[in-house]
Parts: C-alpha cells; sequence; structure tokens
C-alpha cells in the first residue's frame, strides 16, 4: 500500500503526546486533510469543552467528514466511537510519553490558548498511565488498540515529528489488510 492508498490514519495517545501537531505535519506530507476528534467530541460552545456531542453522533459525523475528503489524518481519541468509524482507519498511530513531559507539554499548551492550565485538567491528564477515572487510560488504550483490526503503529518516546512521520511512511508503505503492531 502506497502512502496515496492509505486513505485514513489515526495518531492517538494521551493528551499531550504530539498528536495534533504529527497529525497536522503528516497531512502535509500525504497532501490531505487534517481532522481533530475533539472537534466531533465536543459541542461548540465558548469557552470551548464544556458539552460533549452524543457518542453515536460524533462518531457518525467524523466518518462523514473523513469520508468526504476521500482521504484524512484524524487526531485525537475514538477510542469506543463505534466499528463503523473504527474499522475505516487503515493505519492507527499510537503515542506514548513519559508522563512527566506530557504534563509539561500540555501547562504550556493550556497557558497558550486560555492564558491558564486548569488543575482539574491536568489531574486528570496526570492519571492516564494508573487509569483511575473514566476516559482515556493507557490500559483501555492497549486494550482498544489490540481489537482493531487494522495496522497499529506504537511510537514510544520523545522523538522528533521529522522522525514520527519518517517512520509513519515507512509504515505506510509496508502495509497489507492484516492487522498488525509495529
Amino acid at each position: 500500500m502506497t502512502k496515496e492508498t492509505a486513505r485514513y490514519i489515526l495518531i492517538t495517545g494521551a493528551a499531550g503526546t504530539g498528536t495534533t501537531t504529527l497529525a497536522n505535519a503528516l497531512a502535509k506530507e500525504l497532501s490531505t486533510t487534517h481532522l481533530e476528534a475533539d472537534d466531533f467530541l465536543w459541542l461548540p460552545s465558548n469557552p470551548p469543552y464544556l458539552h460533549l456531542a452524543d457518542k453515536m453522533q460524533r462518531g457518525e459525523r467524523l466518518l462523514q467528514e473523513m469520508r468526504s475528503h476521500g482521504r484524512a489524518v484524524v487526531a485525537g481519541s475514538v477510542m469506543d466511537w463505534g466499528q463503523p468509524l473504527e474499522s475505516e482507519f487503515d493505519l492507527v498511530v499510537f503515542l506514548y510519553l513519559p508522563a512527566e513531559l506530557r504534563l509539561e507539554r500540555l501547562k504550556r499548551r493550556e497557558v497558550k490558548r486560555f492564558g491558564q492550565a486548569k488543575p482539574e485538567f491536568l489531574a486528570w491528564a496526570a492519571q492516564y498511565d494508573e487509569g483511575d477515572v473514566p476516559g482515556r487510560s493507557l490500559a483501555r488504550h492497549q486494550k482498544w488498540l489490540t481489537a482493531l483490526t487494522c495496522t497499529v503503529l506504537k511510537l514510544e518516546g520523545d522523538m522528533s515529528v521529522t522522525d514520527r512521520v519518517r517512520q509513519i511512511l515507512d509504515a505506510i508503505e509496508g502495509l497489507n489488510y492484516t492487522s498488525s503492531v509495529i
């Protein structure tokens, strides 16, 4: 499979791992669309991120948007959004970074975006490795990844966006239609 035939790619991981940055760079490299899962997870509001969209509707809306573009790189978590959406991905890239680095990045991002980093958000993000509260956790992500029928590429540790893009392009070149973990 070539990069032209890898229609839908998901970049996922804990908050602060760089899914948005990587998805944006990869979409540019592939000359395709970058979509954010959060744009479908949350209903529009000011300030943002106050009300979750209906679970079935968010998956349907994202799938419709992906199909309208023909090819797309999606950033974020779509874990348990529904089989029709989840089975569309040709490749899922899972990013993992140590908690200290993720939290440092999140603090900078939140201050830049909103002028502050809310302690409750940082506490939620900090528990990812232990998975003590509802939502994303390492254990939930790992279980979800093993159930996917597409290829899963795991990228662990801090590396440049360029290196990550190169590894993904290499994985795309080697894709086949059987499930595997790279």
